[in-house]
């Protein structure tokens, strides 16, 4: 008998073809709509996962990348006054990345320039809140 919940090698290539094409348009569009603002691909990830203070560690964890690449992000955004590292409340050896109000700003820019035309716009509410249901039990910590 054939467990229909384990995936078939064929629908499980397709499926990881498709999830890498929409990554691939994610990460095209997030580009385009950063460049505008003049930031970088990895300022404009930055900027849109900064939703509250976080430490460097949260964030590279965030943006999917090594600790050291988010200090270089998070190094240039604070050269521009986009960005400010306050002392961590609950820990004396980290520090918090705060956003200026400048970098509160770009961020509500950027994240206005990604709605337009996202890779998931063709998608409805629904389709979509199913979609992130579903990844979320796929993604899970190992």
């Amino acid at each position: 008998m054939i467990d229909e919940r384990e995936p078939q090698p064929q629908a499980e290539r397709v499926l990881c073809g498709l999830i890498n094409g929409l990554a691939k348009q994610i990460e095209a569009h997030v580009r385009v709509r950063a460049a505008t603002l003049g930031l970088t691909t990895s300022q404009g990830v930055a900027l849109r996962e900064l939703t509250g203070p976080m430490t460097l560690r949260e964030l590279a964890e965030r943006m999917s990348c090594e600790p050291s690449n988010a200090t270089f992000v998070a190094d240039r955004l604070e050269e521009q006054g986009y960005l400010e590292r306050h002392p961590h409340p609950g820990n004396r050896r980290a520090k918090q990345l705060v956003l200026t109000p400048a970098g509160t700003e770009l961020r509500e820019r950027l994240l206005r320039l990604l709605f337009e035309e996202s890779p998931l716009a063709p998608l409805s509410s629904a389709e979509q809140e199913t979609l992130q249901r579903l990844l979320a039990r796929a993604v899970v910590d190992r």
